[in-house]
């Protein structure tokens, strides 16, 4: 009784027959007729880890999984004695093989040409035993302790290097607003004068005991206080004009 995803390969006094047989029921002569039970379900096959040296000369720890299913029984039982022991070995080597031939850097990035690479070397290998290799994947790469912290390091500097190239991204942004506003304050003078008096109301507001007056301001109220002397003197000069407070006899009064 052969089930739904089994056939049955028979041999005749030691011929087999033309096409496998199955499923459900089959009738054979004990002692004449042999039958050899062949799976058409995919089967899982681990490919043990094994060390691999790659192309820029880094020895790594490398295992793989395959997975393959017999397309032709007859084939599979007669032209090869044992599938999967051959598959087994057949596989290790190409993975060895197509790995060594990629660089660190690729085997870590390039996983799925790597696979793909591997699979089709080994479907190639494998057709004419009747087998199809419908997937080969990479399980687990171990990396020496030592090029682990070397990876990390390197990680670690490129984060900071991207940090960097922000933060300087940043600066040049600010210095552009900068020397724009510096433009704008050098054709309006008033606008410069109106941040400064900004600038001391917010230092007013944090209640020092010390105010710190930007010279550029101090000159513009010494400016302003010429140009009211110069207007009081004028207005002084005039005829019926009243002495400005604090002038005694057309002198000012100091105190």
């Amino acid at each position: 009784m052969l089930k739904q995803y089994e056939r049955a390969v028979m041999f005749h006094l030691g011929k087999v027959g033309h096409e496998a047989r199955g499923p459900g029921l089959i009738f054979f002569i004990p002692l004449i007729n042999r039958v050899d039970r062949v799976s058409l379900r995919i089967i899982t096959m681990p490919i043990q880890s094994q060390g691999i040296i790659t192309r820029d000369n880094v020895s790594i720890d490398v295992s793989a999984v395959a997975y393959y299913r017999v397309e032709d029984p007859i084939r599979a039982v007669v032209a090869i004695e044992s599938v999967a022991e051959a598959i087994n070995q057949i596989a290790q080597t190409t993975l060895r093989s197509v790995v060594g031939r990629h660089t660190l850097d690729e085997t870590l990035s390039e996983t799925d040409k790597i696979n793909q690479n591997i699979r089709e070397i080994l479907d190639i290998q494998t057709e004419e035993w009747g087998i199809k290799v419908t997937t080969v994947e990479l399980k687990d790469i171990q990396l020496p302790d030592t090029m682990k912290r070397a990876m990390a390091r390197q990680a670690e500097a490129e984060r900071e290097k991207r940090a960097k190239i922000i933060a300087a991204e940043g600066e040049a942004l600010a210095a552009g607003e900068l020397a724009h506003a510096s433009d704008v304050m050098m054709a309006h003078p008033l606008a410069l004068q109106l941040r400064n008096l900004q600038t001391l109301v917010e230092i007013a507001v944090d209640k020092n005991s010390t105010v710190v007056f930007p010279a550029p301001l101090m000159s513009t109220i010494q400016e302003l206080g010429a140009f009211l002397a110069r207007e009081t003197t004028a207005a002084g000069g005039l005829p019926g004009t009243p002495a400005p407070p604090g002038e005694v006899n057309g002198e000012l009064a100091h105190a």
